[in-house]
């Protein structure tokens, strides 16, 4: 019984020592991951370096933008400055006559420091034209821009409403060097300057229906033709002058006898 308890004994540990792994024999050690973890440390760290490297030279290179170039962006970002104040401001009232041609008006004043140019343009310039097209304002300086527009018969039933969108008007505006003629060719030659003042959409009116908006359409186009009347006009020659007490001297008959009274002498100079 002895023997056979030591031979299972024994054969029990044989196969405990089978069922065993390799690994985990006494003698035999346990892995080793050093060399593994080292290598992906060394990587890591090497990435790292890259990273920091290529951040250094992206602050460290050169801008290749100007500084105009900068500037230039950074104004095309904010906001640009009103230079004309617009009345209405961003809508044109019409009366509403099917296949006649109708009148608006906008009141147009240089709000700024300094000579500004103004130029109307529309999405419909075959019915469409603006009186004056165009022009040049002095500081503080205002006027009335009369607008023709024809308006079609509709079509389908088609309300005034569903029209009020069809034909935008645009006001640019440019600062000038002071006093001079207006010519269009100046927004061409200086685009970049040139800012959109407003965009004024078309508003139809009843006729026969007292608004406020009719009632200030009238007086503006009343005052747009009162100052064309007022260019059309000769200018006036300047009326008697008076001098001391009560004389009456006309100048044009004084100027124009000192004109015949040279004359006579230069003829008498001659003619010896």
């Amino acid at each position: 019984m002895a023997v056979e308890a030591e031979k299972f004994g024994s054969d029990g540990k044989l196969w405990s020592l089978c069922k065993r792994p390799f690994w985990q024999s006494r003698n035999a050690a346990p892995p080793s991951y050093s060399s593994s973890s080292s290598s992906s440390s060394n990587l890591s760290s090497r990435h790292n370096a890259q990273q920091l490297s290529r951040i250094q030279e992206s602050v460290e290179r050169p801008t290749l933008y100007s500084a105009s170039t900068v500037s230039y962006v950074a104004k095309s970002l904010l906001p640009a400055r009103r230079r004309l104040r617009l009345d209405p401001p961003n809508k044109l009232f019409f009366p509403y006559e099917p296949g006649k041609q109708v009148k608006s008006a906008v009141g147009i004043k240089n709000t700024s420091k300094s000579h500004v140019a103004f130029k109307f343009q529309t999405t419909a310039p075959k019915s469409c034209y603006m009186r004056p097209p165009g022009g040049i304002l002095a500081p503080g300086e205002s006027l009335v821009a009369t607008v023709f527009k024809f308006v079609e018969p509709p079509e389908n039933n088609e309300k005034p409403v569903d029209q009020k969108s069809r034909v935008k008007f645009k006001i640019m505006s440019l600062k000038v060097k002071g006093e001079m003629d207006y010519v269009p060719e100046l927004f061409e030659e200086q685009k970049e300057q040139v800012v959109v003042e407003q965009v004024l959409r078309v508003v139809f009116l009843d006729p026969e229906r007292p608004t406020l908006a009719m009632e200030k359409l009238k007086r503006q186009l009343a005052e747009a033709e009162a100052a064309l009347e007022s260019r059309k006009k000769p200018p006036e020659e300047a009326g008697p002058r008076i001098v001391g007490e009560g004389l009456v001297i006309d100048e044009w008959k004084e100027r124009r006898e000192r004109y015949l009274a040279q004359q006579q002498v230069e003829g008498v100079v001659d003619s010896m």
